[in-house]
C-alpha cells in the first residue's frame, strides 16, 4: 500500500477489508448487512482521505456528506457518487437498529445489494486514487 501515513493506511486497510465483508455478505444473501458494509467502507475511506488532506484526527461521525464535506471532497463528487452516499446513509442506522427489518429486506434484493458493492468499489478506489 504504502500511504504517506500510517493512520491513513489504517482507515485504508479497514476500508478494504469492509468491503471484502460486504461482498462476503451478498454471497451468504445476508442482504441487510450489504449496504450496512458499503457504508462502512465509504466512512473509512473517507476518514483516510481527511487524514491526508486535513492531518488531523476525522470527526467522531458516521455521516458520509458530512466526512466528504469537512474534508473539501463533496464537491469534487458527481451526482451519481453524491446519491450513492445518500442511499448508503441511511443503511447504517437501519441495519443496526432496524424498526421495521421486513420492510427494510423487502427494499433490498441480490441485483440492488450488488449494485451498491459495485458503486461502493468504484468510489472507494476513486477516493483511494486521491490520497
Amino acid at each position: 500500500m504504502g500511504y504517506h501515513n500510517e493512520k491513513v493506511n489504517y482507515w485504508v486497510e479497514l476500508a478494504d477489508y469492509d468491503l471484502k465483508t460486504a461482498e462476503a455478505m451478498l454471497e451468504t444473501e445476508r442482504l441487510l448487512y450489504v449496504g450496512f458494509m458499503c457504508h462502512q467502507t465509504l466512512e473509512k475511506i473517507l476518514k483516510a482521505y481527511y487524514v491526508s488532506k486535513l492531518k488531523d484526527k476525522p470527526p467522531y461521525t458516521h455521516n458520509l456528506s458530512l466526512l466528504a464535506d469537512r474534508s473539501k471532497l463533496y464537491d469534487e463528487l458527481s451526482e451519481e457518487q453524491k446519491d450513492l452516499l445518500d442511499t448508503l446513509e441511511p443503511l447504517n442506522i437501519e441495519a443496526r437498529y432496524p424498526t421495521d427489518k421486513e420492510k427494510l429486506l423487502s427494499s433490498l434484493n441480490y441485483e440492488k445489494c450488488k449494485s451498491l458493492i459495485l458503486g461502493t468499489r468504484r468510489l472507494k478506489e476513486w477516493i483511494k486514487n486521491r490520497l
